[in-house]
């Protein structure tokens, strides 16, 4: 089966979206099917205000007609809402298409902490995007609920997985700082609500791994804690090992897989109770979830790395990717003439 994956999010930046999409990408390859990616960098881009790492594909909708066409895809998959994502659904649209869509970012929460638009109308355009759609994917069932109380119709539970052969429980010694040590991973920005952590009274030490637009800001903020840029996935992996808790501070994520990396390398969580950490740490011991980030810091001191290992080990992108794979539909071709008009 040829698949057509559009997404606005991609190279360089460095986030969850795109690794689900990569992942996802090589295990459908390896479950024997086509898979071409349509991103921006096969267009003229423009920074995002405030958020130049992403880019924002201009002039795209001849060029994305002529891709489709040209791949002649069995299936169509929009996973962003950006210019990229609306090129192929007016596409999909006009030709009579089925195409599916994923739900990967709390759009409107994010729009929220940077513009303070409000949330209704965010929803609504996210509403619109997505209502044509044929199942909106999302990661995971309090994200498929919350969408459903919101009026989106078609939702579906697209899980996500770690890669175990990578990030695995190891002697590390990569993090060279006072005991406790008390680790971040993601971007910095506003949305990630990284001062939440950073601003904590806690034993040890702090790390932050990555980058984002509020890096600058938040080091002359907060010039006690270590940082590290973007790392490639097994210098990363040693990172977590060297760690004792994960922290996770935001509250918009809607999955988070940097949770599951953690866990993957036996280390225990200390997050807020809500979407996100709620359903990878569940009821399990690999986590603690406290309204006070302080007190979940410190519980999850406490907590095996045996346990956040073995909550890990239920989370496969074989079998997230086959997830996926059931949520898509497949157009039906006419028996002659030709694809598209």
């Amino acid at each position: 089966m040829r698949i057509l994956l559009v997404t606005d999010a991609w190279e360089p930046q460095v986030n969850g979206v795109v690794r689900t999409l990569k992942t996802t990408a090589r295990e459908l390859t390896s479950m024997g099917h086509e898979v071409r990616f349509l991103t921006p960098l096969e267009f003229r881009t423009l920074p995002c205000p405030t958020y130049p790492e992403i880019r924002l594909s201009l002039f795209a909708q001849g060029q994305v007609n002529r891709t489709i066409r040209e791949f002649d895809p069995d299936v169509l998959h929009i996973a962003t809402e950006g210019p990229l994502g609306l090129a192929a659904r007016r596409f999909a649209l006009r030709h009579d298409f089925p195409f599916t869509t994923a739900y990967h970012t709390r759009f409107p929460e994010y729009v929220y902490a940077r513009f303070r638009l409000p949330l209704s109308w965010s929803y609504a355009w996210l509403r619109h995007f997505h209502g044509k759609s044929k199942a909106v994917m999302a990661p995971t069932q309090v994200v498929v609920d919350d969408l459903r109380a919101n009026g989106f119709h078609n939702v579906k539970l697209w899980s996500r997985g770690v890669d175990g052969e990578i990030f695995r429980p190891q002697l590390s010694k990569r993090l060279d700082s006072a005991p406790p040590i008390f680790l971040y991973v993601g971007r910095v920005a506003v949305e990630k609500n990284v001062e939440a952590f950073l601003e904590l009274d806690l034993p040890g030490s702090k790390w932050v791994v990555g980058t984002g637009p509020a890096l600058d800001r938040i080091r002359d903020q907060f010039p006690q804690a270590n940082y590290l840029g973007v790392l490639e996935r097994e210098e990363l992996a040693r990172v977590y090992a060297a760690a004792d808790v994960f922290v996770f501070p935001s509250k918009t994520d809607t999955f988070g897989l940097v949770l599951l990396e953690a866990m993957a390398c036996g280390l225990p969580v200390a997050a807020y109770p809500v979407t996100g950490p709620r359903d990878v740490i569940a009821d399990s011991k690999a986590g603690v979830l406290h309204e006070d980030l302080r007190t979940a810091c410190l519980e999850a001191l406490k907590l095996q790395r045996e346990d956040a290992l073995a909550r890990a080990r239920l989370f496969t992108w074989r079998a997230a990717t086959e997830q996926f794979f059931g949520h898509l539909h497949p157009r039906k071709r006419p028996a002659a003439a030709p694809a598209f008009a």
